[in-house]
């Protein structure tokens, strides 16, 4: 269950940030190399919402590690959690569960498994999808420990997926999925099979509510891969961290984009702090 924290009416900033790759190491899945800057947003009451391809009971794991109360999106957009109590006015949402209203963008997840079987079967790709894998299995690709690799598969909007062969059969899949009307993305480790969703929508509304009660908010937002692209469009401050390989996602191009000189979570301290004593120094007011 949730716990209620209203926002601080006088926030001025507002920080959306993706998880794996990002604010978590990409093999480690620890964010401790963030922990000064994390400490800092904390101290200083900025909300921080995770916005993350993970599953709803993935960031529940992870907003009890961070001590965080804030909204959250979900895999890839397509449902942003707001505690029942967050905000003092009303809005529009789908549906109420286990304590938060339900914003929904995606497509349900029993229609994506059945275009992601179609697909497979029309194209002769072999793709291998979470939902042909079982807990131990995806815990053998990704890294996770077992037990998280089963709320990793407690999944409602969002397919991961992978291609058993060349550039090309990808492609052709990829077409096939888009003339179906579904969408296709690139994480850090796997694709994402969609709906409409994408985390610009949830972002631009999530923001949206923020401002109305606390008035005008800065945004930042903080990704690695592709699927952070809508995100970091629907933002102030786009700021992109190093992959695991040091470089930054060349697909990923926003204007005034600011690269983060650092891997991962040692990106994402470098960039917060840098932020937040850049604000300092002029008033509040600065973006950097």
């Amino acid at each position: 269950m949730p716990t209620t924290h209203s926002p601080r009416h006088s926030a001025s900033l507002l920080i959306f940030t993706d998880l794996d790759g990002t604010l978590l190491d990409h093999d480690t899945y620890s964010c401790e190399p963030a922990r000064e800057a994390l400490n800092e947003v904390e101290r200083r009451g900025i909300p921080l919402v995770l916005c993350t391809s993970k599953t709803r009971a993935e960031v529940e794991r992870y907003r009890q590690l961070l001590n965080n109360h804030d909204p959250f999106v979900v895999e890839n957009g397509g449902a942003a959690f707001i505690p029942v109590d967050y905000f003092s006015f009303a809005y529009p949402y789908q549906r109420d569960v286990d304590g938060y209203h339900v914003i929904e963008y995606g497509t349900p997840y029993p229609r994506l498994v059945e275009i992601l079987q179609a697909v497979r079967a029309e194209s002769g790709v072999k793709i291998g999808g979470f939902s042909d894998l079982n807990a131990e299995q995806v815990a053998a690709l990704t890294g996770l420990p077992v037990e998280e690799a089963r709320l990793a598969k407690v999944r409602e909007y969002d397919e991961p997926f992978f291609v058993k062969g060349p550039p090309g059969e990808l492609n052709c899949v990829n077409t096939l999925f888009r003339r179906r009307g579904f969408r296709c993305t690139r994480g850090g480790r796997f694709h994402h099979l969609t709906g409409s969703n994408d985390k610009g929508k949830a972002v631009a509304d999530v923001a949206r509510l923020f401002e109305r009660a606390c008035g005008q908010v800065r945004t930042v937002g903080i990704g690695d891969s592709q699927n952070d692209l809508p995100m970091l469009w629907a933002v102030d401050v786009p700021i992109l961290v190093q992959r695991i390989d040091g470089k930054y996602d060349p697909t990923v191009k926003v204007p005034h984009l600011i690269r983060a000189g650092g891997i991962g979570p040692q990106g994402w301290c470098k960039a917060i702090l840098d932020l937040l004593s850049a604000r300092t120094e002029d008033g509040g007011t600065a973006p950097l």
